[in-house]
């Protein structure tokens, strides 16, 4: 906006200094680019109230939306993870860690811990995408072994959402060794007959999906999520052929008999309370 003001040598126009709007207040949706308050979103579950497009969240967000409030204590977060292999790429792989520490105050791309829903204990693992894609390293199978452990010493059952890019590069066969680790351990959960459910969310790709993501009793996902071993782009250029139309959504995998249900991130909570209501009868 501008405006004409008369000083001594005539008139001239000034600009009037645009006010930047305070981090935070707005949302705009990454699916159908309408813009809402963060508020409003936040409420939403962070599903855009216009499209339905449901935003990636973080571990802490899941948390907050399935457990009841101020229910959940974090298990295992000193496990951290090191460099054993001195990877280095663009930059040491020590660093990398570093950095993603310090961008996303994760420790690594996964929480484990125990919560409750309604009047029921669970144990809870929730992948994270902020820390290096999500990638599942080391840490991520210790973290689930040991949490399997818990579930079966104290009968809980076992949730883990997924949300991840597959496994660690940086870690080679370290990170491809918690793909037999993670299903040994749930092979053991169902022998004491402890049910196990699986989340998974977008995106969900590569070791996740190769191991325990698709290991639930009862495996579930929520709208429009893309959940595959290799992406759409890979499959596509190994393949060279077109591919089907939504490959590698949770509604194409659910027609093809991969996933029991989907469900919306509003109704998440009441679907699994109803879940641990039929394991336990």
């Amino acid at each position: 906006m501008s405006w004409f003001k008369r000083i001594k040598e005539g008139i001239t126009t000034s600009t009037r200094q645009k006010k930047e709007t305070p981090e935070g207040l707005w949302h705009k949706c990454t699916n159908c680019k309408k813009i809402i308050p963060f508020e409003d979103h936040k409420k939403n579950y962070f599903v855009c109230s216009y499209c339905d497009h449901h935003e990636r969240i973080s571990s802490n967000d899941y948390i907050n939306i399935i457990c009841e409030k101020k229910s959940f204590t974090e298990l295992f977060k000193e496990i951290k993870s090191i460099d054993p292999l001195n990877f280095e790429d663009k930059i040491s792989y020590s660093l990398r860690l570093k950095n993603a520490t310090k961008k996303s105050g994760l420790d690594d791309a996964i929480k484990t811990g125990i919560g409750k829903i309604g009047n029921d204990s669970i144990c809870l693992a929730c992948m994270d995408f902020e820390f290096i894609g999500g990638s599942m390293g080391s840490v991520v199978g210790e973290k689930i072994s040991r949490l399997i452990d818990v579930c079966i010493k104290k009968r809980y059952p076992l949730i883990i959402i997924s949300k991840s890019g597959g496994a660690r590069m940086m870690e080679a066969a370290l990170s491809l060794m918690q793909l037999a680790k993670t299903s040994a351990k749930l092979h053991k959960l169902s022998e004491n007959k402890i049910p196990y459910i699986s989340l998974l969310t977008d995106p969900t790709f590569g070791g996740a999906t190769a191991s325990f993501s698709m290991l639930g009793d009862v495996n579930i996902a929520e709208p429009k999520a893309l959940i595959g071993f290799a992406g759409p782009r890979v499959v596509k250029e190994t393949i060279g052929k077109d591919l089907p139309k939504g490959f590698q959504t949770s509604e194409f995998l659910l027609e093809k008999g991969f996933l029991d249900f989907i469900v919306h991130r509003k109704d998440l909570k009441v679907k699994i309370k109803k879940l641990l209501v039929f394991f336990k009868n």
